[in-house]
This record gives C-alpha cells, structure tokens and sequence, in this order.
C-alpha cells in the first residue's frame, strides 16, 4: 500500500507541475490551449480517477483499524486529518480567490474608460500632428509671398537660407503645374530626390483646394489602428509632414506671365510627437487583441485552476495517508517512552532501524535517557556540594568583622551579614524588606549611599575613570543614643559595587567602623601640626620679639634723633613681621575649624566670570581663557567659599606658568565650565556641573599627585601646602567631588570639581 501511495504521489506531482506549466505558457497563447484541450483534460480526469480510488482504499483500511481499536489508529486519523487540511484548506482558498479574480477581475481591464483613453490619446496625436502641418503650411505661405517678391532667379538661394534656418526641414522644391521639378533645396545630398516630387494626386488637390498639407511616413495614425502600417517612404521610416501650396504669379518687367508654381516644404515631425502616437498605437492594437480574446482566457483560467484544484486535494490526501504511516511507528514507540520517562524508567526503548531522521529521534530519545540517568546522579552530587558551599558562605559572612549588606535596585535591604547589627546596632530581621534611607536612624547612611552610586555614574558619565567597578567613601553616622558614647557620630569607610541579580540590577555594600582609627590619626596628625610649630616657629618668635623689644628700650636714649627714629622703625617691622607669623601659626590651628557652608542657589558661570575680571586685563595677552558653558543650571554653594576655592586654584596654576623653562610653550590656563548627564542610582536621568581648570605647565610629580589633598604637602618652595586641602574640604561639604590628573602627554594638569547639588528646578526656571 505505502508503495502505490508513493508511485501516485510521483506521477500525481509531476502531473501538477506539467498543469502549472501549461497554466503560465497558456496565457499568453490561447490558441495552444484550445488544441490541447481535450487530451488535457482527459489526462487529468484519469490522474484524478485514480488518486480518488486510492484515497477511497485508504480511507476504508484506516476506518477498519480506527473501529478494531487498534493501538495506534487514534495518532493515525489525527495525522491523516492534519495533513490532508494542511494540503486541502489552502488549495480551496487559492481557488475560491482565482475563480473570483477570474470572473471579475478579468472584465475589469476591459472596461470603457480605458478604451476612451486611448481614442483620446489618439485624437491627441492626431491634433498635435495637424497642428504642426498648420505651421508647416503658415511657413510654406511666409515663403510663396516672398518668392513672389523677389526677383526672377533668386528662388535657389531663398530657398537654401529657409532650409539651413530650420534644422528639420528636408527639403524646399519648387515644382510646375505637372509636379516636375524646377528649383531645389535640400539639408542632405543623400537620398532621392525625385521620390520627394509630389504625386498627381497631390497636384490634383492643391489645384483644386489651393493647398495640400499631410503627415506621411512611419506608422501614421489612421482610424483603423489595428490595420497593417503604412508602406515607409524612407528606409529609416520616419515621420514627416508635406505641404505644396501654389506660388503668386509675379508680373515681369515686360508685362509676361510666368507659367504656374508650386512650393513644396518636407519637413520632419517632432521626434516627441511622432514617438508618443506610435506607442499610443500600438497599445491600441494590442488592447484590442487582448479585448477579443477575454472569453477564451477566462475559460483557460478556471478550467485549470479546476484541475489543478483536484489534483492537489486527492495528492494531499494521498500524501497525508503516506507520511502518517511513516510517522506513526517511531513517534508511537517514542510516546510509549516518553510515558516510561515521566513515570521514572529511564530504561532504554526499542530502536527503530530507519535511515531518516525518525529513525535518528528514537536513537537519540536513548542517548538521553541514558544522560538524564547520568545527569541525575550529578544533580545529586552537585546538590549536596552547594549546600556544603551555601553553609561555608553563611559561616564566613557571618564571622566577618565588615558589614555586609545586599541591596535591590530600589535600595531595599535584602539580606545582610552578623556585623551589620553590631555596628549599626539594628535588629537584621527588622531592616529586611526596608528601603535604606526610611529606616530609623539610618536615613543619613541611606542618603550617602544613594549619592554614593550617583556620583559614580556622573564619573563614568564625565569620562573619569568609566571602568571604575566600585565606589568608596567615609561615612558619619549618629550612633544610637543608647550607646551612651559621648562622640555620637560612627564613621564608616564604605564601599560599593553594582551586581547584576535577577530582572534587573541589585547592589552590594561593604563597610567597616573607623571611628576609631579616624579618631587616632586626627590626634597623631594634630599633635604633628603641634609640634612642627611650636619646633619651628612659633619658639624663636618670642626671644626674637624681646631681643628687638629690649634693643629699642636699651638704645633709644643713648642715640641721635635720626638714629633713634631708624631703630625705632625696625624694631616695630620685626615686631609687626613676628605678629604676623604668630597669625599664620593659628591660621594652621584654625584650618580644622572652617566655618560651614551657607548654601544659597548661585549661577556658577556668573560667579566665574566675576573672579576672572581681577585677572583677565583684556589686552590680547592673557593666559587665562574662559570657556563657560551655556545655559548652565544654578547649583547651591556659598558664593564666599566658592570664591575662595576658584582663586586658590587659580593662584597655583598660575604659579605653575612661573616654573615653565626657558623656550616652553606659550603659559595657557584654561577655565572650562559644563553640564554632565548622568543616570542616577534610582535610574531617573540627572544633571551635574563641572568647572575645570587646566594649565599647560610642569604638572604634579607622581608622588605630590597621590597626596595633593593632604595639609603640608607641596611642591611649591614657599607656602603651608593647605591650599588644596582646604580647597577639598569646601568642595565635599558642598556635596562635590574633586580629582586632579596630569594631562597624558604631561604637559600641564587639571584641577576637575563635579558639583552634584543643583538649586530646586522653581529656581532654575
């Protein structure tokens, strides 16, 4: 049975390709359909016939074993179906559209409008043609009256000048009352001329209507536009306009009368004009053609989209019954194993000894049961392994001295280690679930860390250090008043990093209480500061004082006036210089004590520019050149302290320029200021403004630029080294950051201030 399915599905398809084939030839050639007609269709009706048989056979073999209950029939009838729609359905649709687009679409292309088109088009041609033979005939005039003008014998030459002035003109003739050529004139010597002489038809009526003006040549557009074309009068078969009209009779100077003339001009007609009737014409004929022979080809069309119709249904059934057969076997022993499978019984199924894929399926159907029997056994294995590593992780974490903490992307507290509880001395179980900056006592650290992740993306986003993976920051937290600890401030050294978690992006945060070791290096750098000045300064300050003191008490009587006055005026400068050490001396106790800032909403651009007056003389030759940025949104800062920043930096990039060598570039300060975009630690979009300052001298050695904001530590020969420390100070109790780079080709550094502290968006606008 599988054999004849198979055989019939041959001969069925190639049966279907020759009615497809002779579907597309068939269209453009009735004639061949009309002769082949009847054999086709009894071809057809034979195929048709025997796939009809044998679709009955299988039906009834297949209803058979269905109403036996055999094991199988059930996959079997729904295989059968589901092919046979998917072969049956569309087969029907196509022919429904095809009998539909037969029957009406057909009759559409021949309507009415599109017959009156092109008669209109060809009235059009018509038009445009006796159009230019009614300029040709006013030229012919203009030329007869002039001939009859001028004196006897200059005919040649006014003929040669109206042929040269018209690039289309062929010729100009001058015939007598029998068409015999009397003078000529031609824009070419090939061709003949005598079959350029009119005919006596032609004479006939130009004696009769006084003038005869016709297109000829080419395809002329006649009312019979189906018919042969005109026989060409040229070998290049173009089309051209006649005109012969009589000339006036001059009188001579004797009194005699010429014998009658006639002007003939043959002129081309317009290329445009002569192509575009040609097309019309053409189309017309084939329209026609195509109009006459519309019944025939409907009848092509729905009596082998009929064929084709039935072929296709009783193939697809066939075809149906054969690949159901084929795939029943395999896909019943593999459904008896995939029952095994989820029961349990990994056990190996029955192979089925095929070549196809089927045979490959049941194969590998084996190949895994025998891996998922494996792989179970390394599930297990692999189970009892991570909870060994899960418990070693809790230990581990737990026994940490740092607090770790496990935050969502909303800053929701996840999961968190032992150490957190002891140094932030809050209940673990009553933080999970909260958002960081809502819970109690903790909206500071909270707050911090937020900015913390902010002010990392607004690097990464000003181009400072993009690759950076984490953040670190010192922290003041309030402790908890229960500690009862006098100093009510902890302070952690934190640390942040971005993980990636499941749906979307979670955090990590690890900190440690440095409370104590802050506390530590604040004693040992202040006692440092304490001694290097009582060392250093401030115990000669006051023998030096007494002995200029003593000096003017011991000498003053003892000399002249002049002498006196002299001694008396260096004593006071040595006093008044040792009281203005002493004021240095407390300018570095008082470095420590810098009053906070008083933050209002200020335009930085305008705070700039007012600085940079006192510098810039405007002459040309300044080495500070500003690049303000526009449209700069307002920040809060407090305009004193700013100030005071903006000048410090100034004055060391221009104590730079001094150190230059000699044949060194020209000394360049650039004052940059700029709007960052960035993503914030929340995802909503924000804004930063960075002011730069950058110079083009010597830059700062490796070891300086580690510790540049560090008190004591410069490079310059005099100064206390607190510029830069206090400059970082203001900068961070703005909520700023501050980072100072040698430029990669070391010539000169930058000084970079992010200010992230924007002023309310009621004040910016």
């Amino acid at each position: 049975m599988k054999t004849a399915l198979r055989y019939f599905a041959v001969v069925g398809g190639a049966i279907v390709s020759i009615l497809l084939f002779l579907l597309a030839s068939a269209s453009d050639n009735s004639g061949f359909f009309d002769r082949s007609y009847a054999w086709l269709l009894g071809l057809n009706a034979a195929v048709a016939a025997g796939l009809l048989l044998l679709v009955a056979v299988s039906l009834f073999r297949l209803y058979s074993r269905y109403k036996a209950g055999k094991f199988g029939s059930r996959l079997m009838t729904r295989l059968v179906l589901l092919f046979a729609a998917i072969g049956v359905l569309p087969g029907l649709v196509i022919f429904l559209v095809s009998v539909q687009f037969v029957s009406h679409s057909i009759e559409s292309w021949f309507n009415v409008p599109v017959e009156e088109a092109l008669n209109s088009g060809i009235n059009l041609s018509r038009a445009g043609l006796d159009r230019a033979v009614g300029e040709l005939n006013a030229t012919a005039q203009r030329t007869a009256r002039d001939l009859a003008e001028r004196p006897f014998g200059t005919e040649r030459a006014t003929l040669a000048a109206l042929v040269k002035s018209d690039p289309g003109m062929q010729n100009a003739i001058i015939v007598d009352a029998e068409g015999g050529l009397v003078v000529s004139a031609r824009a070419s010597r090939s061709g003949n001329l005598s079959a350029d002489l009119p005919t006596r038809d032609m004479m006939a009526r130009v004696k009769q209507d006084a003038a005869y003006g016709a297109p000829e040549g080419g395809n002329e557009l006649h009312s019979d536009l189906v018919s042969a074309p005109v026989t060409p009068v040229d070998p290049v078969n173009q089309l051209r306009l006649r005109v012969v009209i009589p000339i006036p009779d001059p009188v001579q100077p004797n009194g005699a009368h010429l014998a009658p003339r006639y002007l003939q001009l043959i002129q081309l007609a317009p290329a445009q004009l002569a192509a575009d009737g040609e097309t019309i014409r053409r189309a017309y004929a084939d329209y026609k053609e195509r109009f006459d022979a519309r019944v025939g080809l409907r009848k092509m069309y729905i009596v082998t989209l009929t064929l084709t119709l039935l072929l296709a249904v009783f193939g697809a059934i066939a075809s149906a019954f054969l690949i159901a057969s084929d795939l029943a076997q395999p896909l019943l022993l593999l459904a008896e194993g995939t029952r095994a499978v989820a029961e349990g019984d990994l056990s190996p199924r029955p192979i089925v000894a095929t070549s196809d894929e089927l045979g490959t399926l049941t194969q590998s159907f084996n190949t895994m049961t025998r891996q998922l029997s494996d792989a179970r056994s390394a599930v297990e294995r692999n189970r009892a392994a991570l909870q060994n590593a899960k418990a070693h992780l809790e230990s581990v974490l737990a026994n940490m001295s740092a607090g770790v903490m496990v935050l969502d992307h909303e800053f929701h507290l996840i999961s968190c280690n032992d150490s957190v509880e002891r140094i932030l001395q809050q209940a673990g179980v009553t933080m999970i679930g909260q958002k960081l900056d809502e819970i109690d006592g903790l909206q500071e650290f909270g707050a911090a860390i937020v900015a913390g992740f902010a002010a990392q993306n607004a690097q990464s986003a000003a181009g400072r250090n993009p690759a950076r993976l984490h953040w670190q920051r010192q922290i003041e937290v309030p402790r908890p008043a229960a500690v009862g600890v006098e100093d009510n401030d902890l302070t952690l050294l934190t640390r942040g990093s971005r993980l990636p978690v499941e749906g979307g992006s979670g955090y990590l945060v690890v900190f440690d209480d440095i409370s104590d070791v802050i506390s530590a290096q604040r004693s040992i750098a202040w006692g440092e500061v304490a001694r290097r000045l009582a060392h250093e300064i401030k115990n000669p300050l006051t023998p030096i004082q007494l002995s200029a003191e003593r000096m003017q008490m011991k000498l003053e009587d003892k000399l002249l006036p002049p002498d006196a006055a002299l001694l008396n005026k260096g004593t006071s400068t040595i006093v008044n210089q040792v009281a203005a050490m002493k004021r240095m001396v407390d300018d570095f106790r008082d470095y420590a004590k810098t009053p906070p800032a008083v933050l209002e909403a200020l335009d930085l651009n305008a705070l700039v520019d007012e600085i940079l007056h006192l510098y810039i003389s405007g002459e040309g030759n300044d080495i500070i050149h500003p690049q303000l940025g526009a449209g700069l949104p307002l920040v809060m800062g407090d305009p004193t302290q700013l100030r005071q920043v903006i000048h410090n930096l100034l004055q060391n990039a221009q104590d730079a320029m001094a150190e230059l060598p000699a044949g060194a570039p020209q000394p360049r300060i650039d004052v940059i200021t700029e709007a960052i975009h960035y993503q914030g630690a929340d995802g909503s979009s924000r804004t930063a403004v960075r002011l730069a300052i950058s110079d083009n001298g010597p830059g700062f050695a490796p070891k300086i630029l580690a510790r540049a904001f560090e008190p004591y530590v410069t490079s310059k020969t005099r100064g206390t080294g607190l510029g830069l420390a206090m400059v970082k100070k203001i900068i961070e109790e703005h909520g700023g950051r501050i980072d100072i780079q040698n430029h990669v080709d070391r010539s000169g550094a930058s000084v970079l201030i992010l200010l992230l502290k924007l002023a309310p968006a009621s004040q910016n606008s």
